[in-house]
């Protein structure tokens, strides 16, 4: 039996909240450093490996937090949720994003169908698409190849799929797969659409339109800004544009579009970088082949984050950890810090898919809670945080939870040695150094050069960015941010907090205002 209890009711909390904190400097200086470096790992898919030696933890508090994750079910309610449970009861919906990336438990019916094979069958419709793009099969009415692919989204439909194409941008050009370049419009600001616009060809250009209700005012309003603008270029709309949408949406049956691919109410736009939400964009930009790569990387993933055992389970692990900062030692905010150019966007997707998950002042009840939930999140790619936020870091008022990714290769395969080490090995010692930096500090009498230290880490260390790599590094974080979710009693599965938004928006543009509202409204020319 499932029992979807508060953190603080937990006997297993209490236990940690007395539990003797870790001295970090002392943990991580000299040989002690050394041992935990080698004793708290634990290897990912994909090569990957999840090292925490850097984390204020021990075998004391492992132990604490072991208790904690048979306490909270953790596995049991991950079992539950890739079975078809209506985990989302916000919206008393299933939770299917693992489904689009392999089967993890039983056959899962919904809406009078097999799921699994509704999310095949949609990414068998997206490859033959793709493929007939590729070929010169579909063109425009000119006959020619279409060359540049442009996603219209917010959102999930947005960060995601675009951190992906990014990360994987150069390694494609190496491997000769990049097949189309990829653009994204997305903010309504209409800056936003006007510099894509004018940075491509419109006539060899082919719009994905994405929206699961075929209503979201952000992208259509940017719809029609691209509609404009091949008109103007004296082009038929409905020859450049396929929709991405529900099979209930006002889009899926429209004449508008030369093709729709579905996905449903049971994937959250921040969890469906793997449906056809990535999957359409991604395919036509790599090809279908490197989209299957990323999805099989995910799905390694996830079958790890099955595993019972909490020290085998990387994804369970971090989540447990990054309870135990918040709620316990009491840290506010974390910070993704990945040492790769090519994930230059990927804290932004971190920042949709853990806060819009878990920032939650209420459980899956309705009732308020009396602990702290999600964190906030930021990052920016290292070196450029070291120049820009790291002092903070170091020497801050505020200890804040660092979350490395590195990589051994980069993608390119171009470097050069200079002063006897190549820009690679730059890059990597910097995050070595930034790890023990932040956990030993650096005692100085000038207490300005003066770093205290213990400041908790951890990083992913892997070999290389590429579409398998990439896939089982979004899985990780689905599934950290989904055990978080478990353990705080919070449904991270719908987004009420920004709707109340929406809505006053759609008021303001009626006119319909008092007060404040109206006030505003008057100093911004609506």
């Amino acid at each position: 039996m499932i029992n979807w209890n508060n953190l603080d009711t937990l006997a297993s909390y209490q236990e940690l909240l007395k539990a003797e904190r870790v001295n970090l400097v002392e943990a991580m200086s000299g040989e002690n450093g050394s041992e935990r470096v080698k004793k708290y790992s634990v290897p990912m898919a994909e090569g990957f490996v999840y090292n925490y030696a850097a984390k204020q933890v021990d075998d004391a508090i492992l132990a604490d937090l072991v208790k904690l994750a048979e306490e909270a079910q953790l596995a049991d309610k991950f079992q539950v949720l890739y079975n078809g449970a209506v985990v989302n009861t916000g919206e008393k919906r299933l939770v299917l994003h693992h489904l689009t990336r392999g089967q993890l438990g039983e056959a899962v019916q919904a809406d009078g169908v097999d799921k699994r094979t509704f999310y095949v069958e949609q990414q068998k419709k997206i490859t033959e698409f793709a493929n007939k793009v590729h070929a010169g099969e579909i063109t425009n009415a000119a006959g020619e190849k279409f060359t540049t692919v442009v996603q219209i989204g917010i959102g999930g439909s947005d960060l995601g799929p675009r951190a992906i194409y990014l990360a994987l941008e150069n390694w494609a050009k190496k491997q000769n797969t990049l097949k189309m370049q990829a653009k994204f419009i997305s903010n309504v600001d209409p800056d936003d659409a006007a510099a894509v616009l004018d940075s491509i060809d419109v006539a060899h250009s082919l719009f994905i339109l994405v929206s699961k209700s075929g209503t979201t005012l952000e992208t259509l309003t940017n719809e029609s800004f691209v509609k404009d603008a091949l008109k103007n270029a004296g082009l038929d709309a409905s020859k450049h544009m396929v929709a991405v949408t529900s099979e209930t949406s006002p889009l899926a049956k429209s004449d508008d579009y030369l093709a729709a691919f579905f996905m449903d109410d049971y994937i959250g736009g921040r969890y469906s970088s793997s449906s056809a939400v990535g999957g359409a964009v991604l395919s036509l930009a790599f090809g279908p082949e490197v989209f299957a790569q990323f999805l099989e990387g995910a799905a390694e993933e996830d079958k790890l984050a099955m595993n019972k055992d909490v020290l085998k389970n990387p994804a369970m692990l971090d989540a447990l950890i990054g309870v135990y900062e918040r709620n316990v030692l009491g840290y506010l905010c974390t910070a993704v810090l990945p040492y790769s150019q090519a994930l230059n966007r990927f804290p932004a997707h971190l920042q949709q898919l853990d806060m819009e998950s878990n920032g939650k002042c209420v459980n899956r009840f309705g009732e308020r809670v009396n602990y702290q939930t999600g964190p906030v999140i930021f990052g920016e790619p290292g070196t450029n945080g070291q120049h820009s936020f790291y002092q903070l870091l170091h020497q801050g008022t505020d200890i804040v939870p660092l979350q490395f990714i590195g990589f051994k290769n980069n993608q390119m395969g171009v470097d050069v040695v200079i002063e006897e080490s190549t820009s690679q090995q730059k890059l990597c010692a910097n995050v070595a150094a930034q790890i023990v930096a932040f956990a030993c500090g650096k005692s100085d009498e000038n207490r300005n050069k003066n770093f205290e230290g213990g400041r908790p880490s951890s990083i992913i260390i892997g070999d290389q960015v590429n579409p398998r790599s990439v896939g089982a590094l979004l899985s990780h974080f689905e599934n950290k941010v989904m055990f978080q979710g478990f353990v705080w009693n919070v449904n991270s599965f719908d987004q009420e907090g920004v709707q109340l938004g929406k809505i006053l928006a759609k008021r303001v543009l009626a006119h319909d205002t008092d007060g404040a509202l109206k006030e505003f409204s008057d100093l911004l020319n609506i």
